[in-house]
């Protein structure tokens, strides 16, 4: 019996570990066991909707499309070994190659949504139910889930989280109590151990090497292992020799369910968080990105801690230096527009901004595939290669031919890839103090203008909003424009209050001489269905003279209500469109429209107006003076 009071140790020497051991290949990591614990909400899946199949073959007969062969078959791909171990090799390279023998082990898979067998499967590997595609990139299925379950997500209330974190109307954090977590913490162990082998990557998240977070992640998946590979930092082998004990720790037994009559349990999914332990339980639930966005709420907590920002937004740098951040939410252009080839990527979607500058906190991209083309985004096409993970796509079972514009199985098709894929990638990741901060908004009412720029309290207010807008089309039932609004562009992964992370945007762009701008990627001359949506040349030609320094030149004027200061002219853009006013045919339309967003801004900031910043609560007096006035 171990002495260290209920934590997991890696026992040496089990006989019943011998192909684990075998595939871990790391002296360090044998079986996983648990020990006697001590003594001692509501929730649904609100991402896609669930999958329409009852077994694994028919999960597989939507993956799959019927049609003509016309070259060979290729049956099921190599079982993977761990990424990033010293001596763990990849399988065959080159998808057309003949299939090797699978060395059969026993197993069985239950539902990711239910209690209850789907598909009972014997003698098969790990890897079983995945498939090369004709690029050679790794498409498999996620299960029954095929997105985030935010309202599945919970986290650990205890005497320190109940004071740090943000909790109550409004925020993520759903709670739960030590005994609850430690309940589902030991299924999730009962289930790992009770597999023939388990996958288990030692990284790192953040290329600031000062502040980087040692992270294990155990799972048992292939597929998992791999993605994670993707999207964390991958250490040398002598950071592997030396990596320690880790930082936080992943057990993601997603293909087992949580017990629902357990406390604060209502589905069979939970997303588990104990900031005390440094631990995180994943049942229920194989979607991949349960474990990258989980590591970024974990981030969101111990970067503030350090004196660190953590941003959900992109990142590029000019050749001279200068540095962007991009926020936005779906839909806006903040992959397209921080993905330029004149431009060097620091990353695509975490950052930290430190005393040392900015710095990606992951190590791959997870991009959307829905509609993907060669003509639209070559990078992210180029990038579907060997070793990139293709998550619920749909694809030729004879050609292994990738369609991206089926929604058979979920309209959140998605691929992960090391970021070294894209070629103006800047490796290592970071760079120096951002110049601009760059909030993105598709606004589908046609009231806010091309491009403004903000003083600090407007950064912080915008910044706090998170607001963009669902048009008709988007979303069942939406008929006419909808205002959406995330705090701090993603409030479903932020810990602390949004004013906390607010508060320190600010104090960084002060102290460094950061600008911060709105960009409207929406709709110009009325709203959706009347105006028409703003040209991505003019967009491209904004964010260019943002980049350049020419906007801070030019000569502005100042909107009513928002307060918006507006440039005079950008060079390349109709002069007539950078003030919305002047686009709309009818005038008392348009102001109609203008103070019908500015009460929706209002309103969705009432949750926050009551939370006072410093002992004099001046800055939230600054905050909530920087909205629409009317």
């Amino acid at each position: 019996m171990p002495e260290n009071g209920g934590d997991f140790t890696f026992s040496k020497g089990s006989k019943a570990t011998a192909a684990a051991a075998a595939l871990l290949t790391r002296k360090s990591l044998p079986m996983i066991q648990t020990h006697p614990k001590g003594e001692n909400g509501i929730c649904h899946d609100d991402s896609a909707a669930p999958v329409k199949a009852h077994t694994l073959d028919e999960l597989h007969s939507l993956q799959k499309k019927r049609s003509t062969p016309t070259t060979p078959s290729r049956e099921l791909m190599d079982p993977l070994p761990i990424p990033g171990t010293r001596t763990g090799r990849w399988g065959r390279p080159h998808p057309g190659w003949p299939p090797t023998t699978i060395i059969l082990h026993p197993s069985h898979c239950m539902s990711d949504s239910a209690l209850k067998f789907t598909h009972v499967l014997y003698n098969l590997s790990p890897a079983a139910g995945s498939f090369i595609t004709s690029t050679g990139a790794l498409a498999t299925l996620s299960g029954a889930k095929t997105g985030r379950s935010p309202r599945d997500k919970r986290v650990v209330r205890d005497d320190t989280t109940e004071h740090e974190l943000w909790w109550g109307k409004g925020s993520p954090n759903i709670e739960m109590d030590e005994h609850a977590f430690m309940v589902n913490r030991e299924r999730a162990v009962d289930y790992l151990n009770s597999l023939d082998k388990v996958f288990v990557n030692d990284q790192f998240l953040n290329w600031d090497s000062e502040h980087r977070i040692k992270v294990r992640i155990v799972s048992a998946r292939a597929y998992h292992s791999l993605f994670m590979h993707n999207m964390c930092i991958r250490p040398t082998p002598q950071e592997l020799e030396h990596f320690g004990a880790p930082d936080f720790t992943i057990y993601n037994a997603g293909q087992f369910p949580c017990n629902r009559y357990t406390h604060y349990m209502t589905s069979s999914t939970s997303i588990d968080i104990n900031l005390a332990r440094r631990e995180m339980v994943i049942l229920g639930t194989q979607y991949a990105g349960e474990m990258k966005k989980g590591l970024f709420s974990v981030m969101h907590y111990l970067m503030p801690k350090r004196g660190i920002l953590s941003l959900h937004s992109g990142c590029n740098m000019g050749r001279g230096g200068d540095v962007a951040l991009f926020f936005g939410l779906s839909g806006t252009g903040k992959t397209t527009l921080s993905t330029d080839r004149n431009r060097f990527l620091i990353g695509d979607d975490e950052h930290c901004w430190s005393e040392n500058g900015v710095s990606n906190i992951e190590g791959g991209c997870y991009a959307k595939c829905i509609d993907l083309s060669r003509e639209r985004e070559p990078d992210i096409w180029n990038a579907i290669k060997f070793g990139t993970v293709l998550e619920n796509v749909v694809f030729d079972e004879h050609t292994r031919d990738v369609d991206y514009s089926d929604k058979s199985v979920t309209e959140n098709t998605r691929a992960s890839y090391p970021i070294e894929y894209i070629p103006n990638a800047k490796i290592p990741c970071v760079g120096p103090q951002p110049k601009n901060v760059i909030l993105l908004a598709c606004d589908a009412f046609g009231v806010l203008p091309p491009v403004s720029k903000l003083n600090l309290a407007q950064t912080m207010y915008h910044f706090i909003s998170g607001y963009t807008a669902l048009v008709a089309g988007t979303e069942e039932g939406v008929k006419e424009p909808q205002a959406t609004f995330s705090a701090c562009f993603g409030a479903a992964f932020i810990m602390l209050h949004p004013t906390k992370y607010a508060a320190m945007l600010a104090d960084k762009m002060q102290k460094h001489g950061a600008t911060g701008w709105l960009v409207n990627t929406g709709w110009s001359g009325g709203r959706y269905g009347s105006g028409s949506r703003i040209k991505l040349p003019y967009t491209r030609k904004i964010i260019d003279a943002i980049h350049s320094g020419d906007l801070l030149k030019a000569s502005y004027e100042k909107t009513e209500v928002f307060g918006l200061e507006i440039p005079a002219q950008v060079e390349g853009v109709p002069t007539e469109i950078l003030n919305p006013i002047n686009t709309w045919a009818n005038r008392d339309a348009y102001k109609e429209t203008l103070l019908k967003l500015g009460g929706l801004f209002r309103k969705n900031f009432e949750v926050f107006a009551d939370y006072q910043i410093g002992e004099d609560n001046k800055l939230t007096e600054e905050i909530l003076a920087a909205g629409p006035i009317f």
